[in-house]
């Protein structure tokens, strides 16, 4: 299969920094996003003239989903999310924004029009088409984009760090099952998109990072 040139803009939102990502081909005016976060208007701003196909959603956390009913009411596209966070969206106290007042009050939005699971493969912008993992740790239905060389893994796997596992259905012992069983099978030049922090890649963390 080509894999054909991905652009990769990376758009840090919200109080708590989450990376949100817009991908495109070099010259087509479409992307897809992943995760729109809080205060998304600098994201709502760059796609204001572009088509969207579609929001996905690494997990749904409210700093990783607050920008969505914005996005989707601006580009009428479609919400992809795993089934084990299906009601998330709706639902504050499971979002989590409903523990944190300080930034910004409870977040809700419609549910998903789409599930997402393990080794799924979303066919996007006209060829392009992402492998899905189920990688639960940080929270039950995180999942991890592969396209390439290039991998959207939310909150799974930082530069030089793990995903938090102290959250409502976190667990430190699917974490490590995640990246060690699906992401470090990886090749060492994969590229780690995180959901908060700098990329990194697949080598560097298998060698360097201290959690794991």
């Amino acid at each position: 299969m080509e894999i054909k040139e991905l652009k990769v803009e990376v758009f840090s939102l919200g109080p708590l920094q989450t990376n949100a990502y817009l991908l495109s081909l070099p010259g087509v005016n479409k992307g897809i996003v992943i995760d729109p976060g809080m205060n998304p208007q600098s994201l709502l701003k760059r796609v204001k003239d572009m088509e969207i196909e579609a929001i996905l959603l690494t997990h749904a956390h409210f700093d990783h989903m607050a920008g969505v009913d914005e996005l989707r009411k601006l580009k009428g596209c479609p919400v992809y999310l795993h089934d084990a966070e299906a009601d998330w969206l709706t639902n504050p106290n499971r979002n989590g924004s409903a523990k944190w007042p300080e930034l910004g009050g409870p977040i809700v939005t419609d549910p998903a029009e789409y599930a997402l699971d393990e080794g799924q493969q979303l066919k996007v912008l006209d060829g392009v088409v992402l492998r899905v993992f189920h990688t639960p740790g940080h929270s039950p239905g995180s999942v991890s984009f592969l396209y390439g060389k290039h991998l959207f893994g939310g909150d799974v796997l930082f530069k030089n760090s793990v995903g938090r596992t102290d959250l409502p259905g976190g667990s430190e012992r699917e974490l490590l099952d995640s990246i060690h069983g699906k992401l470090f099978e990886l090749p060492d030049d994969t590229i780690v998109y995180p959901g908060h922090g700098p990329r990194t890649t697949i080598g560097f963390e298998r060698e360097h990072n201290p959690y794991v």
